[in-house]
C-alpha cells in the first residue's frame, strides 16, 4: 500500500496510548547474587550495572564514598591504571563509576561479543582495587582544585547550602564536600570503605541489551563464585533541622552581576502516596519549558534564562528545589513571582487544557523512555532498588492520566505554603 502523503495523519494524545513496561528476567548466580536482565534492542551492545550500597548514606568519613569510586578503576593487584585503561580501549569498551547519596554503580558499556574478555578486568576493578598512594595524592589535589574553582560560582554554593539547610550538614543527604575533609583522607579509609560496602554479598546486578542465558552464564562464570557477608547496614536516625532562619543571603562575589536562587522543602520519597501525583503538579508548576515558573520568570517578565523545580526522592527522604540564576537587580523580583505561582496554584485550579498538555509532556516523554533497552533498565533499576514492582510503574500510569486540576490545587494547598520552604540566594 503506498502511503498518501497529501492527507494528514490523525494526532493522538499521549494520555490515549496503552502502557506497557516490557518484562525483566531475574536469575541467581550460584552465590545468590541477583541479576536483572532484559533482552532487547538490534545491536550487538550492551549495559551491565553492578549496584553497590557504598554511597554517602553508607561512608563514616567524610568525602571516602566519592574518592573510593574516583579511585577505583586506578590500580588492582595486578594491573596499574594505564593497564586498565588500554584494556578497555582495545575493546571499545567503557567502565564508569558513579557514587550517588545511596548506591554507587559500576557501569560496563561493551560490545556482546567482547564480554568473556572483558569481565575478568571488571572483577578486579571490583575485587582488587588497590587504591595506590601516589594516585590518592593526585586525586586530592585535582578534588581539592576543583572544589576551590566550583566555590567562585554562585550556583554550586547554592547548591549546596540549600541541601545542608533541608537535611544538615551532618546528614548524608545534606553533607557536601570540603577542602579539609579532601585532604583528610588516607589511603586506609578507602580500603575500609572497599572492603565493607563493595560487597557482592549487598549487590545487585542488571543488565540490558542483546543478552540472554550465555551472557548470564558468563556473569556465572566469574562473578557467581565470589562468597562475601552483607555489611552491617546503617540503621542512624538522622533528624532534619526545624525551619528557624528561614531567609539565607550568602555574599560569594563582591563583583557578581548574578545570583543564584534555590527555594526548597524535604518531601517524601517514592513510597508517599503524594509523591506520584506531585510528579504531575511539579511538572506544572517548574519541570518542563512550558511551566508556570518558565512562562512568567523567563517568558513574561525576562529575569532569567531558565527556571525549574524538581523533585528529588532518595530510599531515606527526599527534597522538592526550585532552581534558577537571575541578574542580582531582579533577585527579590524573581523569588516574589516564584511565590506568586505558588499561591495561585492554591487559589486557583488549572483548567484541563494546560492539565492535559502536561499530561502529554508527562506521557510522550515515558514513550521515548520505553524505546530502548538501557532506558527500559532505568526504569526497572529504580524500581527494583526502591522494592517496588511492575505494580508501581502501572499505578503511576494510572494517576498521570486520571489526576485532575481540583487534586492538584489540594496538593498545592498542602505543600506550597512559603513558611515551610528554605530560600537560598548567593551572589
Amino acid at each position: 500500500m503506498i502511503l498518501d502523503r497529501t492527507i494528514e495523519p490523525a494526532i493522538h494524545d499521549a494520555v490515549t496510548f496503552d502502557y506497557k513496561l516490557p518484562a525483566i528476567e531475574k536469575q541467581d548466580l550460584d552465590n545468590g547474587v541477583p541479576v536483572y536482565w532484559l533482552n532487547a534492542g538490534v545491536q550487538d551492545v550492551l549495559q551491565i550495572d553492578w549496584i553497590f550500597k557504598a554511597g554517602l548514606w553508607q561512608e563514616q568519613k567524610a568525602s571516602v564514598a566519592q574518592a573510593t569510586a574516583g579511585l577505583l578503576k586506578n590500580g588492582t593487584l595486578t594491573y596499574a591504571a594505564e593497564q586498565i585503561n588500554a584494556s578497555l580501549e582495545f575493546y571499545g569498551a567503557q567502565l564508569k563509576v558513579s557514587a550517588g547519596n545511596d548506591f554507587t554503580t559500576v557501569t560496563l558499556y561493551s560490545l556482546t561479543k567482547h564480554l568473556p574478555a572483558l569481565l575478568p578486568i571488571v572483577r578486579e576493578v571490583l575485587l582488587e582495587a588497590t587504591f595506590p598512594e601516589h594516585e590518592l595524592q593526585i586525586y586530592k589535589q585535582n578534588s581539592v582544585q576543583r572544589l576551590l574553582i566550583n566555590l567562585r560560582q554562585c550556583e554550586f554554593v547554592a547548591n549546596q547550602r540549600i541541601d545542608a539547610l533541608l537535611f544538615g550538614e551532618s546528614h548524608p543527604y545534606g553533607r557536601f564536600s570540603k577542602k579539609e575533609n579532601i585532604e583528610a583522607l588516607h589511603r586506609e579509609d578507602l580500603i575500609a570503605f572497599h572492603k565493607t560496602n563493595y560487597n557482592l554479598a549487598d549487590a545487585r546486578i542488571f543488565m540490558a541489551g542483546q543478552v540472554g542465558d550465555k551472557e548470564v552464564k558468563c556473569l556465572n562464570e566469574f562473578f557467581g563464585n565470589i562468597v562475601s557477608e552483607k555489611a552491617v547496614a546503617n540503621t542512624s536516625i538522622y533528624q532534619l533541622p526545624t525551619i528557624t532562619q528561614r531567609v539565607h543571603n550568602i555574599a560569594n562575589d563582591a563583583n557578581g552581576v548574578q545570583g543564584a536562587i534555590r527555594i526548597g522543602r524535604s518531601f517524601p520519597n517514592r513510597h508517599h502516596p503524594d509523591y506520584s501525583p506531585f510528579v504531575v503538579l511539579n511538572t506544572l508548576f517548574g519541570g518542563y519549558f512550558g511551566s508556570r515558573l518558565m512562562s512568567n520568570i523567563r517568558e513574561d517578565k525576562g529575569y532569567t534564562y531558565g527556571i525549574y523545580s524538581s523533585l528529588s526522592p532518595e530510599l531515606n527522604g527526599g527534597s522538592f528545589i526550585i532552581h534558577t540564576e537571575t541578574g542580582r537587580d531582579v533577585v527579590e523580583k524573581a523569588i516574589k513571582e516564584i511565590y506568586h505561582e505558588m499561591d495561585l496554584l492554591c487559589n486557583e485550579a488549572a483548567t484541563e487544557d494546560e492539565l492535559l498538555l502536561v499530561k502529554n509532556y508527562l506521557l510522550g516523554g515515558l514513550l521515548g523512555d520505553l524505546d530502548g533497552p538501557f532506558s527500559i533498565l532505568q526504569r526497572w533499576r529504580t524500581l527494583i532498588l526502591n522494592g517496588f514492582t511492575e505494580d508501581y510503574f502501572n499505578n503511576n500510569i494510572r494517576i498521570y492520566k486520571s489526576v485532575t486540576p481540583s487534586d492538584l490545587q489540594a496538593l498545592a494547598q498542602k505543600y506550597f505554603n512559603p513558611k515551610e520552604y528554605y530560600e537560598v540566594v548567593v551572589i
